[in-house]
């Protein structure tokens, strides 16, 4: 009865279910990441040292009303508990502000032990100051990764040259569009725009062909214009107690610079004095404080948070699905994502081939020294349910993906989890070729490798659950601490090298033999027919 229950027929079936479960199972995880996952993050999140209030307004407000509103702020801000020390700056804040910004705060956060999470700090922050009238004000902790800006950036891009006040139009068009995009969608926070703020400039048209019979150019003109403007520069001056320049301007008495002066200048000619309103015309335009461009277009941004709980990716994929279905009503205009998805993607396309470049150079070495593609394939095998083992422990905790450093780990994984399938396969060849059966081979190989492989995981995956739990030892102060910024760095890397090995490792040791026996049977059926009881008594 023992050999007719190892017969080949059976013991076939039986491989096939052994290699034929863990394939279905990988296939199940990485859809059912896909369905019932966490999602995909670019940075782990961390406690960050410093964060910013950004404090905007719209209106032409004087400098002394912005650094009142500022002052306004600062104030409320300091009755906040959390922060050791707060900075202060009147203004824009440098080229990536938008247009209505009117002040900066810059604030470092107490030790992370001795305050609250920094998402309740920005909270109470904005709890505080949301009842000051006509203020938009934006608390941001400091994020880490490449891009410092805000995560979510869009762009509207013109695709034909067109004029500047039409440009805007559309430009402008696009944005509500997108802007309309955002609320429906919800879960966007702090949105600005780089729309210019409304307001008239006047723009100063001269008809040349009447100018010339004047015998006035252009550069007459416009130093007439700027004796009621800025003034004409006359030179420099540097005081005794300064380091830099000062210019020297001459320019027409304040109540003589208005508008109107401006239709009432003369200029002198060699036909006399001749007001330029003969051949200068005023008009006014919407004002344009800049213009961007990218690849020869001209574009305008919208850039925004995530509020707290969502991710980056998922948003934008949401947004991305409402476009789709909801296009940009306006003719020549596209929509490109910037900001952390592209370096998302970036990141991604990277990672990718080298997992791929990594697998081809172990593919090349493996063949050279087993001289058997088969078993190259088979060493392999591990790290595609390594890949697997990582993703179920994901979406069983409910954690995200890091697009960054969980694909670093699963790259380290990669050549980790290899070692057993070398070790239990080198050592059947090694056996086999000294006579033994594949039978007896693989029996002896298991009872003689059990052990090293299992103690070589066991040791990885127990030093590595600290750094996955978030565990920082300090030996030297005698301290062990939970969640330290520095340990959570490295909580995606660690739990995808630990969670892959714990999954990997006994289902090679199941998976590998059987693969081998399966191939030993097909090059030599007679090995199949061999009874279990001959290898018994040989001591296996």
């Amino acid at each position: 009865s023992a050999r007719a229950a190892c017969s080949p027929a059976s013991q076939s079936y039986q491989t096939g279910l052994i290699t034929g479960h863990p394939s279905a199972i990988v296939v199940a995880i990485f859809i059912g990441y896909g369905v019932f996952g966490a999602g995909v993050r670019f940075f782990p999140e961390v406690e960050p040292e410093n964060a910013r209030v950004t404090i905007r307004a719209r209106g032409d407000l004087s400098i002394y009303q912005k650094d009142q509103l500022v002052r306004d702020v600062e104030r409320r801000v300091l009755e906040v508990d959390g922060f050791k020390s707060v900075s202060a700056r009147t203004g824009s804040g440098g080229r990536q502000a938008s247009a209505d910004t009117v002040g900066v705060l810059q604030l470092e956060l107490d030790d992370w032990q001795a305050r609250p999470p920094a998402d309740e700090l920005m909270a109470q922050v904005r709890e505080r100051t949301q009842d000051i009238p006509g203020v938009i004000i934006e608390a941001i902790k400091e994020r880490n990764g490449p891009n410092q800006g805000k995560p979510v950036s869009v762009e509207v891009a013109g695709v034909v040259p067109e004029s500047l006040g039409e440009s805007n139009r559309r430009l402008s068009q696009g944005i509500e569009h997108l802007l309309l995009g955002m609320r429906e969608v919800g879960g966007f926070v702090d949105i600005e725009d780089t729309r210019p703020l409304p307001g008239i400039e006047w723009q100063l048209l001269v008809d040349r062909a009447v100018a010339a019979r004047y015998g006035a150019d252009i550069t007459l003109i416009g130093n007439a214009i700027q004796m009621v403007t800025n003034g004409i520069k006359l030179g420099e001056y540097r005081p005794e107690d300064a380091d830099d320049e000062i210019d020297i301007r001459a320019r027409f008495p304040s109540d003589s610079r208005s508008l109107e002066r401006l239709t009432e200048i003369s200029i002198q000619t060699a036909a006399g004095l001749v007001p330029i309103s003969n051949f200068v015309k005023r008009e006014p335009a919407p004002r344009v404080t800049q213009i961007d461009r990218a690849a020869t277009r001209r574009i305008m941004k919208v850039e925004s948070n995530v509020a707290t709980g969502l991710l980056v990716d998922t948003q934008v994929q949401k947004l991305q699905a409402w476009l789709e279905e909801n296009p940009l009503p306006i003719d020549g205009l596209r929509v490109n994502f910037k900001g952390e998805d592209q370096d998302q993607k970036e990141s991604q396309s990277f990672l990718s081939k080298a997992f791929m470049v990594a697998l081809f150079v172990m593919l090349i070495i493996l063949v050279t020294q087993f001289n058997s593609f088969y078993q190259a394939g088979l060493i392999l095998s591990a790290v595609v349910l390594s890949t697997a083992a990582v993703f179920l422990g994901l979406m069983l905790m409910q954690r995200p993906f890091g697009i960054v450093m969980g694909g670093i780990g699963v790259i380290s994984l990669a050549g980790v989890v290899v070692n057993n399938n070398i070790i239990l396969i080198d050592t059947y060849n090694v056996l086999h070729a000294q006579g033994m059966s594949a039978r007896e081979a693989l029996l002896r190989t298991g009872a003689a490798r059990l052990r090293p492989v299992l103690l070589t995981a066991g040791t990885t995956i127990l030093g590595l659950l600290p750094m996955a739990f978030g565990v920082n030892i300090d030996i030297i102060g005698r301290e062990v601490t939970m969640g330290a910024p520095s340990a959570q760095w490295w909580i995606d890397l660690a739990s995808a090298v630990a969670g892959g090995l714990a999954f990997a490792t006994p289902i090679t040791l199941l998976l590998t033999p059987a693969l081998l026996m399966w191939r030993a049977r097909r090059k030599s059926p007679d090995e199949a027919a061999q009874a279990l009881p001959m290898n018994l008594e040989s001591g296996a």
